[in-house]
């Protein structure tokens, strides 16, 4: 029986890892971050049995000797971080501390306690900012020229992984993923805020959803989709770093087109803008070329962006509405 310890394992790639790990007859275990309302803890995890759960934080070094020691894994997937760039600019010195400083403790204490396991290193699209190659894809070489805390954090934690693996010959690798989404994704992040907010505003709970730059793209997968992919990384037969992507890319502003088409509405009736959530250095543009991923270990994403959008709204009218849910027909089970 393999054995894995996920950072970040109570998020939205923690627990869908966690749940692919386990039907694989891993035995997991998780570090989680206390919180102060311990439901905020497990919300994402709570119905999954034989997952080990230990308190533990990026930042506390002696903590993660402990968890690593107790887990003692062939795997360890660091999935840990301050992941909202928005907000990265509002708190920039923990982002750094919690993304670049905490993923440094972790290589640390995996070179001492455990360097024989695999170590997994969730790297970011935001890493490439505004670059952008000349047939409008971002790939494995393109240059990395970060336009937010969070992204310039990022681009630290991947080099300093490729640093680890060539000088202490250790099984390090990057996982370079674009945005990828689910229902499991906090509502203050874009995707779910558009379909959480349309939902409630189709039932009468709410009567505009306020956003920022409409004109932004991005290229969205499923969580599940790209968790799968993490797992192909770190059972490769060598150490390496690649793009995970769908290939394509669209705006917010479709974004929203889509999920109020959906719900019978036009967006453009509900929809406003607030520059509170611009950022001060926009990334206007990802498109990612996963095309040595997929070649070197034959992934396709299973989730269109619209099957992906399908799956988020059916989720919040069955949380808006309960039993009533049932009424919204046109959405995949």
């Amino acid at each position: 029986m393999k054995r894995a310890l996920i950072t970040g394992v109570a998020g939205q790639d923690g627990s869908y890892l966690s749940e692919l790990l386990l039907s694989k007859g891993y035995e997991v275990w998780g570090i989680v971050r206390r919180n102060s309302v311990p439901e905020h803890q497990s919300s994402r995890i709570g119905s999954l049995g034989g997952l080990h759960l230990e308190y533990g934080d990026l930042l506390d070094s002696a903590s993660l000797e402990r968890c690593m020691r107790l887990a003692a894994p062939d795997e360890i997937y660091n999935l840990a971080s301050q992941s909202h760039v928005r907000i990265s600019f509002d708190i920039p010195q923990f982002t750094v501390q919690a993304n670049a400083m905490g993923l440094l403790n972790l290589l640390e204490v995996y070179r001492k306690v455990a360097p024989e396991a695999r170590f997994y290193q969730a790297s970011s699209s935001e890493m490439f900012g505004n670059s952008v190659d000349p047939d409008g894809f971002q790939r494995e070489t393109t240059p990395l020229n970060p336009v937010s805390p969070y992204g310039c954090s990022k681009v630290f934690g991947y080099n300093m992984v490729r640093n680890y693996r060539e000088s202490f010959d250790l099984f390090a690798v990057n996982g370079i993923l674009f945005n990828h989404e689910s229902p499991r994704r906090g509502s203050n992040f874009v995707t779910n805020k558009v379909v959480k907010t349309a939902v409630q505003i189709k039932h009468k709970i709410a009567k505009q959803l306020v956003l920022g730059n409409l004109d932004s793209y991005r290229d969205w997968g499923h969580s599940k989709d790209y968790v799968r992919g993490m797992h192909m990384i770190v059972n490769h037969d060598s150490p390496g770093d690649f793009v995970i992507a769908t290939g394509q890319t669209h705006s917010v502003r479709e974004l929203c087109e889509y999920v109020f088409g959906k719900l019978g509405m036009d967006y453009r009736e509900y929809v406003v803008q607030d520059p509170k959530f611009m950022r001060p250095s926009e990334l206007t543009y990802l498109r990612g070329d996963s095309s040595l991923f997929r070649e070197t270990f034959g992934w396709e994403p299973e989730y269109t962006f619209e099957a992906l959008l399908d799956e988020m709204i059916e989720h919040w009218e069955s949380v808006t509405v309960g039993p009533m849910a049932g009424s919204y027909t046109g959405l995949p089970r």
